[in-house]
């Protein structure tokens, strides 16, 4: 079931499913980004690096990230732009066979200045099997209000 505007509570938490990164996602992300940087490609390279081996892409574990969330189906509806991202920092390596998950609260909504529309803003923490936090951002969201042509559920 979508959440509209009107549903979203500062304080809201959030988790999503989790999902395990594979080598096949690093090495099929390399070649649709085009970043063959060895410490995601050359396993001997990567061996010598401050991780002491491959990692994932930042952008990957972004992108899984965000999958995780579409996945949740919250704003299947009613999700009507994402407005952009901020804060955004890589905290710690995500590794072949992590698997990671994303944890997001709302930090604030506010109405558009017509009030047709609303925007929430997340604070979203991406972890691994550890619990460990790999990644954060704040993003902000523009969503559709019951009142306003987003329909009754």
């Amino acid at each position: 079931m979508a959440l509209y505007f009107e549903d979203l509570k500062v304080g809201d938490k959030f988790t999503t499913a989790r999902r395990t990164v594979t080598e096949a996602d690093i090495t099929a992300f390399a070649g649709l980004s085009g970043d063959f940087h060895p410490l995601h490609t050359d396993e001997e390279y990567a061996k010598k690096g401050p991780f002491k081996g491959r990692i994932a892409h930042g952008m990957l574990t972004l992108s899984i990230a965000s999958g995780l969330k579409v996945r949740q189906g919250l704003f299947t509806d009613t999700l009507i732009a994402f407005l952009g991202m901020e804060g955004l920092r890589f905290t710690a390596p995500v590794r072949i066979g992590d698997t990671i998950h994303v944890e997001t609260e709302v930090l604030e909504k506010r109405r558009t200045s017509d009030g047709k529309r609303g925007v929430a803003k997340t604070r979203s923490l991406i972890k691994n099997q550890k619990g460990e936090t790999v990644a954060e951002e704040t993003t902000a969201f523009m969503v559709k209000l019951k009142e306003t042509g987003g329909g009754k559920r």
